[in-house]
């Protein structure tokens, strides 16, 4: 362990667990990386993400985005390909594109498609889907309505998904970012990812919660005070 880690590390094994604000206030007075850490949210659930009606999945718009720029790759056809280009997409095409990927590249980070598209998107599901890069409806990054799609995605739209210990980790900004422009984002998906409680699950839904940087430890935050406040 570096000096540096250690003295983080210090700072926040002397916090209990916090409230939201001083979370957030260790994290920045913290860091201690020569970049812009970026900043990750991640929730303990309640749910068994074996079960499929427990799965947790979905997307928030974050009020200040994510402080990085994602490079949005459309596949579709005819206006919908200009539609894409004219709202800022970085590569747009069908297949073309396709076969592009088959052959190994990956240079994008989020992917849209028009539904008539994703029978052709489908052959390349299982390049796609383990790195979290295929189009899916629940998302809105299967749709007609590409410009709104792209422009969300460019705006700073952060998705969500259980993994196998029932946790969500989402990036929620960087340390370079105001405390307050954190806390907002921190908030939204919150709000998001209450809205998604399945229906099946039993008991309590945010068992725990955690903030930390790249290269910071973590720090925990009082779950039961936080959705007392809300």
């Amino acid at each position: 362990m570096s000096k540096k880690m250690a003295e983080a590390k210090v700072k926040v094994d002397r916090a209990e667990d916090c409230t939201i604000d001083e979370a957030v206030t260790l994290i920045k007075e913290s860091a201690y990386a020569k970049f812009d850490e970026t900043i990750d949210l991640a929730l303990n659930l309640g749910v068994d993400p074996k079960k499929s009606d427990q799965m947790v999945r979905g997307s928030v718009l974050l009020p200040n985005g994510t402080g990085k720029k994602a490079r949005v790759l459309v596949f579709a056809k005819g206006e919908k390909e200009k539609e894409a280009m004219d709202a800022g997409a970085d590569h747009t095409g069908s297949d073309d594109l396709i076969e592009k990927i088959k052959g190994g590249w990956l240079e994008f980070d989020k992917a849209v498609a028009t539904p008539d598209m994703m029978g052709a998107v489908g052959k390349i599901g299982k390049i796609l889907g383990p790195r979290g890069l295929m189009p899916n409806p629940k998302l809105g990054t299967v749709t007609f309505d590409i410009a709104k799609a792209v422009a969300d995605l460019k705006a700073g739209k952060a998705e969500y998904k259980t993994e196998k210990a029932g946790i969500v980790h989402v990036s929620v900004g960087k340390v370079s970012f105001s405390k307050e422009a954190i806390i907002q984002n921190i908030k939204a998906v919150m709000d998001s990812v209450l809205k998604a409680k399945p229906a099946s699950s039993k008991g309590t839904y945010i068992k725990r919660i955690s903030i930390s940087s790249t290269m910071g430890p973590g720090i925990k935050v009082d779950a039961g005070k936080f959705l007392a406040a809300k």
